[in-house]
């Protein structure tokens, strides 16, 4: 099922764009990381079948876009279709668990549950990885990924840190699970973060900007964490959340005080 495009993927024009059919069908072919597909609204005509099916084959996000972005952002001769190539190609959920095997550490990954902001998701990577994180997990759909912006704000940090997509953000928890993860969500009217155990196999669940978790994904939660508020306003900034969470993972598993 396509997406529409929603206000938080207007256009980014300092991603590394790939604009018209010919262009884009090369692309798919040679396997090259694609973030998303843009298609005109409506567009089904001559080599669009073949590109959508390809996109299909290799899990790559086909959104349907108004003419007039896809014009704002690839010029007059886009032909209905822009493909936005990922700043970096993403790794599966067994490379995420080989990295804790291998520093002989109990695995400890960020879950980000439908954000949309590059600039939020770059700040976390780039916390993740300075706090000794194996890998961050993000759903394909309605959310970002890895973009041009992610990887500016990330300070680099992408090169680094395995960044997981996964189709079923639910279905990815209850595989955890199974495996011994201890899946922890932040949240209001959670635990208080400094009070709670992370010893463990840790996921940190970090929900969207706007509506913080989903429903379904807080179900999966064995624990809903939370950071006092003492001011008027009742959330902090999902990347600034994160940072003060996975700081305290940190803490506890270099044993300071």
């Amino acid at each position: 099922m396509q997406q529409p495009i929603t206000d938080a993927e207007s256009p980014r024009l300092e991603e590394d764009r790939i604009i018209g059919r010919n262009a884009v069908l090369e692309a798919l072919r040679s396997g090259r990381t694609l973030d998303c597909l843009w298609i005109a609204k409506g567009e089904r005509g001559g080599s669009i079948g073949l590109i959508r099916g390809l996109c299909r084959e290799q899990g790559v996000p086909i959104k349907e876009a108004d003419i007039r972005k896809l014009t704002a952002v690839g010029g007059a001769n886009h032909q209905g279709v822009i493909a936005f190539a990922a700043c970096k190609e993403y790794a599966s959920l067994e490379d995420v668990f080989r990295r804790a095997e291998e520093q002989n550490e109990p695995l400890f990954v960020i879950v980000c549950d439908e954000l949309e902001d590059a600039h939020n998701l770059g700040a976390i990577l780039r916390s993740a990885e300075a706090a000794g994180c194996h890998g961050v997990i993000i759903p394909k759909r309605r959310a970002v990924g890895l973009t041009g912006t992610v990887y500016k704000t990330s300070a680099g940090a992408v090169e680094y840190m395995p960044v997981v997509r996964v189709s079923n953000l639910t279905e990815t928890l209850k595989t955890l699970k199974k495996r011994g993860v201890w899946v922890y969500g932040m949240d209001m009217d959670g635990a208080t973060w400094c009070q709670t155990d992370f010893s463990g196999a840790v996921a940190l669940v970090v929900g969207s900007e706007g509506h913080g978790m989903s429903r379904l994904v807080k179900e999966q939660c064995d624990q809903i964490v939370s950071l006092p508020m003492r001011g008027k306003i009742n959330s902090l900034n999902a990347s600034v959340a994160c940072g003060i969470m996975v700081y305290e993972v940190a803490r506890q598993r270099l044993g300071l005080k």
